[in-house]
């Protein structure tokens, strides 16, 4: 990893609605421009992200996608209008940023949701998008909704009956859209992950507040296995706020994309150099969806590291770093 970098420029970017997206630019002024493209989503990114890039040859641009991180208005904030916090208006918003930097092209990394949002991005401005990194894939596919928050409950049971009573236990009338009549099954995830969004949205902060506790609760059982202590609830206050809240707001619609359209259309990335790396024991995404992605990508190289989750791993890092490395020369 390399040492930390100062910023050298920074704003709040008007890209439209209301809302304005922090970004920031380290590194070389005149090196290759890279962006990091944060999870979540509504994670934010922070200045740490920058690390696996040589500051000396790339141009180095993070920014906060709508509605987390220091971008305004915060999705902490009941009054802030979900409505217009979609996928295509964070393509929208990263194009505008690409403008305003007066870029041409540049290289993407990021992971997990940072890899949908990548995916949607390049299917859409290939010609402005020079080369990719993935960690982590996922193309936030309603089969890969419903694996992360039903089928993995096989595995952890008890923290998933936690879960679905967040949102069916005393108060939860209407949690389910009425499904949930006498003896009948525990709602699939699709309503489970609904139930969830309508109660980030109570104007009772305490609502809110439970909510996103027994959410992180949830995503941090799933990544249990990996021995990384509890990174979701770690997340305190206004940014745990706006991460569930944007989380559950994404996941219940299916993130506005069509199913299986990031891979069905993953042959307009033809020519851009792409690398994709997944951890083997991946109990938030199992490999298929990167093993898919290769398979419709002419040009992406998979890695699946054996014995290595979510959250990765040293060998993810140098994996990282490496083809970082590599593409800086290109």
């Amino acid at each position: 990893m390399f040492p930390e970098t100062e910023a050298h420029e920074e704003g709040l970017l008007d890209v439209g609605d209301g809302n304005r997206v922090h970004y920031s630019v380290a590194g070389n002024p005149a090196g290759k421009p890279a962006l990091y493209v944060h999870g979540g989503p509504g994670a934010g990114a922070r200045p740490s992200n920058r690390r696996v890039f040589d500051p000396e040859k790339y141009r180095i641009v993070l920014f906060d996608q709508r509605g987390c991180g220091r971008s305004l208005p915060h999705a902490s904030d009941p009054a802030a209008d979900m409505s217009v916090n979609t996928t295509a208006h964070l393509v929208a918003d990263m194009e505008r940023l690409r403008e305003h930097l007066g870029v041409d092209r540049w290289l993407l990394y990021g992971g997990s949701w940072g890899s949908t949002l990548i995916l949607a991005y390049a299917e859409a401005h290939p010609e402005r998008v020079s080369e990719i990194v993935i960690v982590s894939v996922t193309t936030t596919r309603r089969s890969e909704i419903a694996w992360l928050y039903e089928g993995a409950g096989s595995f952890f049971p008890e923290a998933h009956e936690r879960f679905r009573a967040g949102v069916e236990g005393p108060g939860s009338e209407g949690a389910t859209d009425g499904t949930k009549a006498a003896g009948a099954t525990a709602p699939a995830a699709a309503e489970l992950v609904a139930a969830y969004a309508r109660r980030m949205e109570d104007p009772d902060r305490s609502v809110r507040e439970k909510a996103a506790a027994d959410w992180c609760a949830w995503e941090d059982a799933v990544l249990s296995l990996e021995g990384m202590g509890t990174p979701y609830t770690d997340r305190v206050d206004d940014p745990r706020l706006a991460f569930v809240r944007i989380c559950a707001h994404y996941f219940a619609h299916g993130a506005w994309l069509e199913e299986g359209a990031l891979i069905r259309d993953a042959h307009r990335l033809a020519g851009i150099p792409g690398i994709l790396i997944h951890g083997r024991q991946d109990m938030g995404g199992p490999p298929t969806t990167a093993w898919e992605l290769a398979r419709a990508w002419p040009d992406a190289e998979l890695h699946v590291i054996e014995g290595v989750g979510h959250l990765g791993s040293e060998q993810t890092r140098a994996l990282i770093l490496s083809s970082l490395a590599r593409f800086a020369e290109s």
